[in-house]
């Protein structure tokens, strides 16, 4: 079986060695974003000694302290903001070892032009100073998403997005858009060195790991779990019928990961654009009956003529989550920096579009989740580390 495909769920579940003789690096990682939903697993799956193109070496960067959820990653990890030019310079300059660099960050702004400007300058200024330090440099993954197709979220309802399912040749649409952004730079870095070579990843939502994650989708819908647990309540669904009956997909991080590694070591997978889903459909009515089992609470059906948000549900209730943390001995986190209301919100309102795995596959990666084991593991994973009880 190919290591694509050995991965199904848990392709991290291998631990290392650490009686082993320390390994003769063969590649060299800088993963930006490493506290990220797929950042955390990126950290995870690179050093694994089965990854192809390894044995890996692998430099992990965040904007802050390194939190206990992602210190057993033999990572060395550089706590860096890549939106200070200055700090990039001082902190990345010396590495000059770096032969990969998986980009798996972003930030968030009030508009589409600001997303533009800021995230622009973040990926800049770290190939501003790894490209020209690090000569043996020669391939950059960068991560974007399925609003390559759908537009950004400020312009939903203002513009057409393409007809699904989406295809990578799908043209740009006419909106700003940071991910265009984001391309353009990486086309024009990437030119200035010779033989140095490129992908863009292309996910739906994302199923993974991360209190950090500006998209924390499963792990804010434990949260949610795990408050209705604590007050006895219903377990309601935030969404439209079409999302309730119709069918969705989603993008396990591990897979998302493993799909990165195979571009950077795969010669017929460079200077190419590919979507990265787990190559399954499921529906919501589904997999809400199987949150409300993991958290053992009364499970919702779609309420008819009624509007449901967590972003209303979730307000005041700051402090009843610090009371299930202190009676649950969990890490101490607020409400806040776990529920990404607004984005649950955002995403079950309206179906998902799907896209397409085609591309992939023609081009030799086979690798697949399913969806339901995927979103039943990351929960286990959450709860694991005590982010919920």
């Amino acid at each position: 079986m190919s290591w694509w495909w050995a991965g199904a769920i848990g392709a991290a579940k291998k631990k290392i060695d650490e009686t082993e003789a320390p390994p003769n690096y063969q590649s060299v990682a800088l993963v930006v974003g490493v506290t990220g939903i797929v950042g955390n697993s990126m950290a995870e799956i690179l050093p694994l000694s089965d990854t192809p193109g390894g044995p890996w070496k692998v430099y992990g960067v965040a904007r802050r302290p390194r939190p206990s959820w992602n210190e057993d990653h033999p990572v060395n990890y550089i706590s860096c903001d890549v939106s200070d030019s200055d700090d990039v310079k001082a902190k990345l300059s010396p590495l000059t070892d770096i032969t990969n660099i998986f980009y798996v960050t972003w930030t968030n702004r009030s508009t589409e032009k600001e997303n533009c400007e800021a995230n622009g300058k973040m990926l800049k200024n770290v190939l501003n100073v790894v490209i020209p330090n690090c000569p043996n440099l020669k391939h950059i993954c960068l991560l974007t998403g399925r609003k390559h197709y759908a537009g950004p979220f400020e312009s939903l309802w203002k513009i057409q997005p393409h007809d699904p399912p989406f295809t990578e040749d799908l043209p740009r649409l006419d909106y700003p858009n940071f991910y265009y952004t984001l391309e353009d730079i990486l086309f024009e870095e990437v030119g200035k060195k010779a033989g140095l070579t490129w992908s863009v990843h292309r996910p739906g939502i994302i199923f993974g790991f991360s209190p950090y994650g500006l998209m924390n989708f499963v792990g804010t819908l434990c949260a949610y779990a795990a408050i209705c647990k604590h007050e006895g309540a219903v377990l309601r669904f935030p969404g439209c019928k079409a999302a309730w009956d119709g069918y969705s997909d989603c993008s396990d991080a591990d897979l998302i990961a493993e799909h990165q590694i195979w571009a950077a070591v795969e010669p017929y997978a460079k200077n190419e654009a590919f979507n990265v889903s787990n190559g399954d459909v499921f529906k919501w009515k589904h997999f809400w009956k199987a949150l409300a089992e993991q958290f053992e609470v009364e499970c919702g059906e779609y309420e008819e003529g009624k509007v449901v948000k967590l972003q209303e549900l979730m307000k005041d209730k700051g402090p009843v989550w610090d009371e299930i943390v202190r009676e649950n001995g969990l890490l101490s986190n607020k409400l806040e920096d776990i529920g990404n209301w607004w984005f649950t919100d955002l995403m079950l309102e309206n179906a998902v579009p799907l896209d397409t795995m085609n591309k992939s596959k023609e081009h030799g990666f086979l690798g697949f989740r399913n969806s339901k084991n995927s979103f039943v593991s990351w929960i286990d994973k959450v709860k694991a580390f005590k982010i919920v009880p």
